[in-house]
């Protein structure tokens, strides 16, 4: 009788060259194609090639095919719901143009532009656009392009401006739950989306509100003699002639916004968004033709309203529109993966990991190795991806809830992507925005400081979020809390050291709410 299974081999972590042997291979593909001004420019076939490199080390070091693709498998199963999400982000997006949502945040938002408080009213559209749209390239490429236009009118160095456009998109990317970034984080740490983004909140807001401070301070010191609301005036008409617009058509945000808030599974919760993005355009902007709605729902909408900017936001959404992030962060789990099982990250941080016994510690290691990935792979899905599987474990051994470890590596993975020129963050927002990322990157105030406040925070043992759902406050309060979704496994052991910590003094006990 036959049989597929390949003979039993001994097996042995990589050495230092071996492990590093996919990494190099995925950062030299990557910069022949970024710096080198290569026809091609994206991630996908470095991926491939890095993953057949993978395998090949994980040969070398006694793995068998069948090994190697079960790792990747692993990593790919843990994410499926995220994909599931982002096929549906792609009908949220072209539902929530189609009801003039959007464009109304944007038609209402240019209003809050004026010279004095440009830079903080720009920086807060951005997020608002982000936040909306769940991603921050079109946020940049759309509402960023207006603002660069007008910023010149003003006589703003590009600089400021590139940075505060920056800063905006990330962080409405990030609060997002339409955002692919947002998924992976959470789908690579096995919990809850809005689990996540609750998390998020608590590291990005208040470095948020330092930025909008430090705008509003480079604001007052403009020159606005030579202010001209033009390009702001022209983008308004433009959607006003293409859409019925009230603050009414608000309402659907307002529905994202409450399941975030009451923690609705995410695939449940977007579904819900978009039947409302479809009421409404059914009922305020005149979709009345089923074939039409599924039309624009699977490949997205077409406008050509006579402004190019407008066309650029309205123009886009749809399930179809998903797929190139889709297969990119399938190849990239499934790179992760295939790292993970040869054993290079192992080589690579297992020294470190050994030596973390503290939540200080730890969040700083995972910042570091998720900027260490965004700047040798290249891409803001590799230091997410790749990260999570290293550290997860050990934040179940100091008693740390998932999303704790999901914050953490957005809070470096996602937000300094963008500052490296060769990533692919970097290289779309540079070719966008014409401002060099090593330009812009000291005025992105967000990106900048929100890894350095989640790092010092919880080195002093604050903005902590502990398994039973007790959270450690900026001010050292531990508050009893909703238990963040993890696997079953994973809860139990982390609960366990909890209570072991606790004990020994090492773990905050909540404190109890007087009667």
């Amino acid at each position: 009788m036959s049989t597929n299974t390949e003979p039993k081999r001994d097996v042995r972590l990589p050495n230092f060259i071996e492990a590093l042997l996919p990494i190099a291979t995925m950062m030299a593909l990557m910069l022949y194609g970024f710096v080198g001004k290569s026809a091609y420019q994206d991630a996908h076939i470095p991926l491939i090639c890095s993953i057949v490199v993978a395998c090949l080390v994980g040969r070398a070091c006694g793995h068998t095919f069948q090994d190697m693709l079960d790792g990747m498998l692993k990593r790919l199963s843990a994410s499926m719901e995220a994909i599931l999400i982002l096929c549906t982000v792609g009908l949220l997006v072209a539902s929530f143009i189609m009801s003039g949502t959007i464009p109304a945040v944007i038609y209402y938002g240019l209003d809050l532009l004026t010279p004095r408080l440009f830079l903080p009213a720009g920086c807060l559209m951005c997020a608002i656009v982000g936040l909306a749209c769940g991603s921050s390239w079109t946020a940049t490429a759309t509402i960023g392009i207006a603002f660069l236009g007008i910023g010149a009118g003003l006589g703003i160095n590009p600089a400021i401006t590139a940075g505060m456009i920056i800063s905006g998109a990330y962080v409405g990317d990030k609060f997002s739950p339409l955002s692919d970034t947002t998924n992976l984080a959470a789908a690579v740490s096995e919990t809850g989306l809005f689990d996540h983004v609750s998390a998020m909140v608590s590291t990005t807001l208040p470095t948020f509100i330092i930025a909008l401070i430090l705008y509003t301070i480079l604001g007052l010191r403009i020159d606005t003699a030579g202010y001209d609301p033009h390009s702001a005036l022209q983008l308004q008409n433009a959607l006003a002639g293409s859409f019925h617009l009230s603050p009414f058509l608000m309402i659907p945000i307002v529905v994202v916004i409450a399941a975030c808030m009451l923690r609705v599974p995410g695939l449940v919760g977007i579904m819900v968004s978009v039947f409302t993005g479809i009421l409404f355009a059914v009922f305020t902007q005149g979709y009345h033709n089923l074939g039409d709605i599924f039309h624009a729902l699977h490949y997205g909408l077409e406008f050509h309203t006579g402004n190019e900017i407008a066309d650029q936001l309205l123009s886009r959404g749809g399930m179809d529109h998903q797929m190139w992030t889709i297969n990119l962060i399938l190849l990239a789990l499934a790179y992760g993966g295939a790292l993970e099982r040869c054993g290079c990250i192992n080589t690579l941080f297992g020294g470190l990991k050994k030596r973390l016994n503290s939540v200080g510690g730890l969040v700083a290691a995972t910042l570091i190795t998720s900027v260490f990935c965004d700047a040798t792979m290249c891409d803001q899905f590799l230091g997410i991806g790749v990260p999570a599987p290293l550290y997860a474990d050990k934040y179940d051994e100091l008693g740390l809830s998932r999303n704790m470890l999901s914050r953490s590596l957005e809070d470096a993975g996602t937000l300094w992507a963008v500052m490296f020129p060769w990533t692919g963050c970097g290289a779309y927002q540079y070719g966008v925005l014409g401002v060099h990322p090593f330009v812009y990157f000291p005025y992105a105030f967000l990106n900048l400081l929100n890894p350095i406040y989640a790092c010092i925070t919880a080195c002093l043992g604050r903005n902590i979020f502990w398994a039973d759902g007790s959270y450690t406050t900026l001010f050292g309060h531990t508050k009893r809390g909703k238990v963040a979704a993890a696997p079953e496994e994973a809860h139990k052991i982390a609960m366990a050291n909890l209570e072991r910590r606790r004990r020994e003094g090492k773990a905050p006990i909540p404190e109890e709410k007087p009667v």
